[in-house]
This record gives structure tokens, C-alpha cells and sequence, in this order.
């Protein structure tokens, strides 16, 4: 059984984003679901931006990181990623990332880092996404798929970001269930 750490989307903790976690479990792994947004569920992309610009950079990554055990894989959904891709890169006995819909340079101004040895990582988002595809998320998930032994990308057809989540319009089923497959057999190689 994997230990999963997995943090929500832009509009929060939705229950599209604890069905994802509960698909996870149901696969027989532990999931937390830590709530970043302290029950907050923004309406839009664009009030979820609002929402972190108020409570600031700084107290989100103290909560992320409070989140954070070691031995975890950490999993993160668009916003979410940034807290589950920086942990896998720097927290010590961190042991995979799941990566849906974003993706951070492992090189360059935007990058935590170096891949570090020994983190297994997988990526899963939309080629024509407005925010993974066509933002350079993508060449970011090519660039780590490219360079990190054993990296997997998987790119889904489409434009819709937040696809993963149920509970939003966004959400493409075919796609999301290829998503929990996969990562329940990323998870099941690290038992």
C-alpha cells in the first residue's frame, strides 16, 4: 500500500477531488486530501486565484507542507501540483509524484531543482489544455519525461483542464478513468 498525499485544484477540496481520492483507496492505497483553502470552494479558476493572492504564497506552502510525511507520494491537481511537485523534489524519503494537469520546469527560473534519484514521476494532462498544453506545461512534462529514468507523460486528447474532477463540467470520464488506471499502477510498482 502506497501512502498518497494529494492536493486539490484552484477551487478547492470539491467532492470531484475526493472521488479522485477515493478511486485511489479503492485500489487499496492510503489518501489524504489536505484542505489548503480551509473549505473554501472558489467558483471559477479565476476566484481561486483571488483566493490564494489573499491568503499568500507563503502560508499555502506552510500548509502544503504540513501535509507532507515521509514516504509519501505526493499527488497534485493543476494548482496542486506545485505543493506535490516541490515536495517530491525536495522532501526527504519522498517516494513518487503523480502530476495531473501541470507540470514545473525541472531546469530553468521556474524549477525547484533537479529530479532527485530514486523519486518515480508520473505526468497526465491534455494536449490543446489552455493551461497544460498550450502554457508550456507540457514541454516542462517532455522535458522530465526525457531526462528522469523511468518518467512517464501521458497526454489525453482534448482542451478541458480540470478533466479529472467529477464534480466540475470539465470533467471527461474516458479520460479520467485512464488517468486512475494508470496511476493505480504506478502506485501498486512502489508497494
Amino acid at each position: 500500500m502506497a501512502s498518497v498525499v494529494l492536493f486539490h485544484h484552484i477551487q478547492g477540496l470539491t467532492p470531484g477531488v475526493l472521488e479522485l481520492a477515493d478511486r485511489l483507496r479503492a485500489g487499496g492505497h492510503e489518501v489524504h486530501t489536505p484542505d489548503l483553502f480551509d473549505g473554501e470552494l472558489p467558483a471559477s479558476i479565476e476566484e481561486g486565484a483571488a483566493l490564494t493572492g489573499r491568503i499568500g504564497a507563503a502560508e499555502l506552502d506552510a500548509r502544503a507542507d504540513a501535509a507532507a510525511t515521509a514516504g509519501s507520494v505526493f499527488a497534485g491537481i493543476s494548482y496542486g501540483v506545485k505543493a506535490a511537485q516541490r515536495l517530491a523534489q525536495t522532501h526527504p524519503g519522498a517516494r513518487g509524484a503523480l502530476l495531473y494537469e501541470a507540470c514545473f520546469p525541472i531546469t530553468g527560473e521556474w524549477a525547484f531543482g533537479p529530479w532527485p534519484t530514486g523519486v518515480a514521476v508520473q505526468v497526465h494532462g491534455m494536449e490543446q489544455d489552455p493551461f497544460f498544453g498550450l502554457e508550456g506545461d507540457l514541454e516542462a512534462a517532455q522535458e522530465l519525461a526525457s531526462t528522469v529514468p523511468g518518467a512517464s507523460l501521458f497526454v489525453y486528447p482534448g482542451d478541458r483542464h480540470l478533466f479529472t474532477d467529477s464534480s466540475l463540467p470539465s470533467y471527461d470520464a474516458p479520460s479520467a478513468d485512464l488517468v486512475v488506471q494508470r496511476s493505480l499502477a504506478f502506485l501498486d510498482r512502489l508497494n
